[in-house]
């Protein structure tokens, strides 16, 4: 015999998929439904997300603020992977042509 699911963690985003897996967790394993989402600076996204998770029947909602490794840990590294893209050539004229209109 399997053992009841009691509890599960969601990964929660707040949209229209992670709410529609949330509401069927819970009717198909009968369990409690905790969401964790994250602040990545997502700004009025994330300020419904508790409320939205909680309606949608989470017994409890996590969000961490998770906006310096976000940076750190992606954002930065992708930034760094494009400006030498395949190359030792700096491609770092392509952000200064965006700077550049501004302060003449």
């Amino acid at each position: 015999m399997q053992e009841k699911i009691k509890k599960v963690i969601l990964a929660y985003s707040g949209g229209l998929d992670t709410s529609v897996i949330l509401k069927w967790l819970i009717e198909t394993y009968k369990c409690d439904v905790v969401a964790f989402s994250a602040d990545i600076g997502q700004e009025e996204e994330i300020d419904d997300i508790e409320e939205k998770a909680l309606k949608t029947g989470a017994v409890k909602v996590y969000i961490d603020d998770l906006k310096e490794t976000f940076v750190a840990d992606y954002v930065l590294p992708a930034l760094l992977y494009y400006v030498f893209q395949q190359t030792q050539y700096m491609r770092a004229n392509i952000f200064w042509e965006h700077l550049l209109p501004g302060l003449l």
